[in-house]
């Protein structure tokens, strides 16, 4: 079943629907009524100007897939507010001069979606504790996912953040995909190697692709060969169904991502080549193979892609996209899984439920 076809179907529906309704909720205005007197053409159309100003403000700030989340928030804070205020008449059998439902409905959406921009653009630092029964030493590993640099901040941007991450004294720093967008910029993305090439961390930057780090398109200003040659002369380790072994210890194993190489390697094929004894670190950007990953042995497993769930209510309905978990951290035997929301986001700069970071493991 294609779930994005469904998801994107019923945003058009809903989008279109919220249009009359809307345009019936902002003729309910005072002012507008006022102004309209009894010419119920014009309360239409100033209606439905009131309604297109949000919405075109928004998709000049941001975008207009930004102003259709925008806007399908304000229909269900009105249709809230409408259902609250038509329960209150009929209890209290009273009339209101002002339209409150609509003024709450307003203030209401404004308030949800800045929190919700917040939550994007702020970046918070997110602690895990692990241990392991094999015998290594204590390691400090740093996760970052879904940068998609040029979307919320640029390469100068992505720098500040790698500092920030420095500054936190990692061992090692592991990207789980998406470092880069269709529409990041050669700069940005020079820039964001750059950043990573100058960090003093003991083991070094461990990459492997998300869906959008080759691009879908090609409009883009650089290619995949770029990115791949800027992030290999800043030292970054790029590992597409490959391994690296660090020190006495540790293993960090990058697959390709899942959704842009279907036919990828197994990761039961890929472990088996590998010494077990060692702590198998995994990057998997898609958390979508946590079975096969628990009974292949390995350790830990790495992924972003979700960037959370984005937004409530779907923070709590990924699983219906394939995904084993949206967020956080789950332990399958002996397994341990961490499933990042992202140091930034995809298009959309909402995120409602869940917020942007970064991750510090501290394994032991």
């Amino acid at each position: 079943m294609n779930y994005w076809g469904i998801l994107v179907g019923a945003v058009f529906i809903g989008f279109v629907a919220g249009i009359v309704f809307m345009v019936r909720c902002m003729c309910k205005f005072s002012f507008i009524r006022k102004l309209s007197g009894d010419r119920k053409w014009f309360r239409i159309v100033l209606g439905i100007g009131l309604m297109l100003i949000p919405v075109a403000l928004v998709t000049f700030i941001l975008s207009f897939v930004n102003a259709v989340v925008f806007f399908l928030h304000g229909v269900v804070f009105f249709l809230l507010w409408e259902l609250i205020f038509l329960i209150v008449r009929k209890v209290s059998h009273k009339e209101f001069k002002l339209y409150w439902a609509g003024i709450l409905a307003v203030l209401m959406t404004v308030i949800y979606v800045a929190a919700g921009i917040f939550m994007c653009v702020h970046v918070w630092q997110k602690n895990y504790t692990l241990t392991t029964s094999k015998g290594i030493s204590p390691v400090r590993i740093a996760l970052i996912a879904d940068s998609h640099v040029g979307t919320t901040f640029g390469g100068e941007g992505f720098a500040e953040y790698m500092r920030e991450i420095e500054a936190q004294e990692p061992d090692m720093l592991i990207i789980s995909g998406d470092f880069v967008d269709d529409a990041t910029g050669r700069d940005d993305m020079v820039r964001a190697c750059e950043a990573l090439g100058d960090m003093d961390l003991t083991y070094g930057v461990f990459f492997a692709y998300g869906n959008h780090d080759k691009g879908y398109y090609d409009s883009r200003e650089f290619s995949a060969d770029d990115l791949l040659n800027e992030l290999q002369s800043n030292g970054v380790f790029v590992l597409e169904d490959q391994a690296v072994y660090i020190g006495d210890d540790l293993c960090v194993l990058g697959r390709a991502d899942a959704s842009t190489v279907p036919d990828r390697a197994d990761i039961g094929y890929l472990t088996g080549q590998l010494d077990n004894d060692r702590y198998i670190i995994v990057i998997d950007h898609e958390p979508n193979d946590f079975e096969t990953e628990t009974a292949a042995g390995c350790d830990l497993v790495l992924s972003g892609h979700t960037h959370g769930g984005q937004m409530f209510p779907f923070t709590l309905m990924g699983r219906i996209f394939g995904n084993d978990r949206d967020y956080g951290y789950e332990r399958r035997d002996n397994t341990d899984f961490i499933v990042t929301s992202g140091i930034s986001d995809w298009e959309l700069w909402f995120k409602t439920g869940v917020r942007s970071e970064y991750v510090i493991i501290d394994l032991s």
